[in-house]
């Protein structure tokens, strides 16, 4: 076997271990021991973070921000995991310290002049886009970590009126439109209800073992359909400009039917908790849609364009048709 051979294959052995001794590594890879105290301190003034134990019972340790070894990819795997990173930029908050200028910096140094130039260009025209919030989100890494080991979670929530004390289960953290999602086993309602990251204020490992009998993926593709405390019909008649701006929505797009260019309709099955949203949703949109059912939703729409016209045509001025 080559030196670089076997340094190559060293850094796997030692990222592999918590542990070792230059004997452990003497046998693993049937050579010397002052051998492999040579190799060891080739592989450290590479970048590999070692730390000697000293003494009786000593060795070394591999220190919790060690290295990966060397991989080695295509010019399509490149550019994949390059604009993966740069979709993540416009996220304030994510889950682990990663430092995304540096990443890509370090995966764009490694390609060829050629691919460089390639990514480049894709860079001006292509990008994966989010909202950007202002919103931090600090307790991502405490979440998965919580998730990950099955424990329960102390957290204060900023609620609809006031903070709120909960105990829950986290089952992981999603991203969507910019903000980081948390659904989790809230004890006090015995269900799974779904938070806001960036809405938890304070937050406790209470390393309480709880484990729930689903996992993230399984939840998400549930989520829409098994969710639902009180299921009510939406119907929502829509003209071209409503046609256009619904679909603009991922959570009313797959429910469009068009009848021609002109005109369509939303048909789809909502939760009685997301009465609000919807009904505000809606009434921005002003004529270019007009919801049919529920009827809550109508009335509400009404009450609001009552108090919108109370509002203008207060204190004596006059606003045409109001």
């Amino acid at each position: 076997m080559t030196k670089t051979k076997l340094l190559f294959d060293l850094i796997l052995y030692v990222n592999a271990k918590r542990s070792f001794t230059a004997q452990d590594v003497a046998h693993e890879f049937g050579i010397s021991v002052r051998t492999a105290h040579r190799y060891l301190a080739d592989i450290a003034e590479i970048g590999v973070p070692l730390y000697t134990e000293p003494g009786r019972g000593g060795g070394y340790r591999v220190l919790n921000n060690r290295l990966l070894p060397p991989i080695m990819f295509d010019e399509e795997e490149a550019f994949a995991i390059f604009f993966a990173f740069q979709a993540l930029k416009y996220y304030q908050s994510l889950p682990f310290d990663i430092h995304i200028a540096s990443v890509s910096g370090k995966l764009y140094a490694g390609l060829p002049d050629d691919t460089k130039r390639k990514v480049d260009q894709l860079d001006l025209v292509l990008a994966f886009w989010n909202k950007k919030r202002s919103v931090p989100s600090p307790y991502l890494k405490e979440i998965i970590e919580a998730a990950a080991a099955h424990q329960l979670l102390n957290i204060e929530y900023v609620s609809k009126s006031e903070n709120t004390l909960k105990e829950v289960a986290p089952i992981g953290i999603y991203a969507y439109d910019g903000f980081w999602y948390m659904p989790a086993f809230d004890r006090a309602h015995g269900e799974i209800r779904l938070f806001r990251t960036d809405r938890i204020v304070s937050l406790e490992r209470t390393q309480q073992p709880f484990t729930l009998p689903i996992h993230l993926s399984d939840w998400l593709e549930s989520y829409t359909a098994q969710s639902l405390e009180a299921p009510m019909r939406l119907y929502v008649e829509l003209n071209r400009e409503g046609l256009r701006q619904c679909r603009s929505q991922p959570w009313l797009e797959p429910h469009i039917t068009e009848i021609n260019p002109e005109q369509g309709y939303i048909e789809t099955v909502i939760d009685k908790n997301e009465l609000e949203f919807v009904t505000n949703y809606f009434f921005q949109l002003g004529t270019a849609a007009k919801v049919i059912e529920p009827i809550e939703i109508v009335n509400r729409i009404c009450t609001q364009a009552r108090e919108l016209v109370r509002h203008y045509a207060s204190e004596g001025t006059s606003y045409e048709g109001c």
